[in-house]
């Protein structure tokens, strides 16, 4: 399959890398353009927060969008939306089908469904009815949802690609870029998990070493690849 436009959608800064990142550092490697795009950014909305906290937070996290992105050979884009005040889903959508459009985008990934954030819920809704819509509309446009410890109610692997230590070392040295991803920010424990969901995923698609999975979006696509 030969994709030159990919995109990962997350709700959250570090969603769209944890999903997205070790299928598009190797199509970043083959030349592909890979954007990270973050709906929303985290704490902005904390009560507690002044204006100038805010701010602060903000660039620094939008700092940590740009490297990571950069690490794992793609560009980032914020849509602009903090959680209190996010879109209708048909709103959302409208402006995605555009994007995907004048993007050419091949193929999508962004959350399943079944999460325990609305967000993620939201952004899964918008972004399969923008790519549903683009597909009736005769588009090649591809979707595939990641795997994340926040979206695992229904999440069945069925795509599952090979992460060699190359691309692993660089997808952890990207995520590393995020204090969250660090354990600065809560207890999640996010690199034993993610280190160890891979080796999972490997045993069980008897793959060669480190994996991914992947689930089809089954309402759209008719034929698995």
């Amino acid at each position: 399959m030969s994709l030159k436009r990919i995109v990962s959608i997350g709700a959250h800064s570090l969603d769209a890398e944890l999903m997205g990142g070790p299928l598009m550092i190797q199509y970043a490697d083959q030349g592909a353009r890979c954007t990270y795009i973050h709906v929303t950014q985290g704490r902005l909305e904390d009560p507690d927060a002044t204006e100038e906290a805010k701010q602060a937070y903000l660039k620094d996290l939008l700092r940590q969008n740009k490297e990571a992105a950069e690490k794992m050979g793609g560009d980032t884009i914020w849509l602009g939306y903090v959680s209190s005040d996010m879109p209708s889903t048909e709103e959302f959508a409208r402006r995605l089908e555009t994007y995907f459009e004048d993007e050419n985008v091949d193929l999508v990934i962004t959350h399943w469904r079944g999460s325990m954030h609305p967000r993620h819920i939201n952004t899964y809704d918008a972004v399969t009815t923008a790519v549903k819509r683009l597909r009736e509309k005769g588009s090649p446009i591809r979707l595939m949802y990641g795997e994340t410890f926040e979206d695992l109610v229904g999440f069945i692997p069925q795509a599952y690609f090979t992460v060699n230590e190359d691309v692993y070392g660089r997808w952890q040295d990207a995520l590393k870029t995020y204090d969250v991803y660090r354990g600065e920010v809560n207890s999640f424990p996010y690199q034993p998990y993610y280190t160890t969901i891979g080796r999972v995923r490997q045993i069980e698609s008897n793959n060669s070493d480190r994996t991914a999975a992947y689930m089809y979006a089954s309402l759209i696509e008719n034929d698995l690849w």
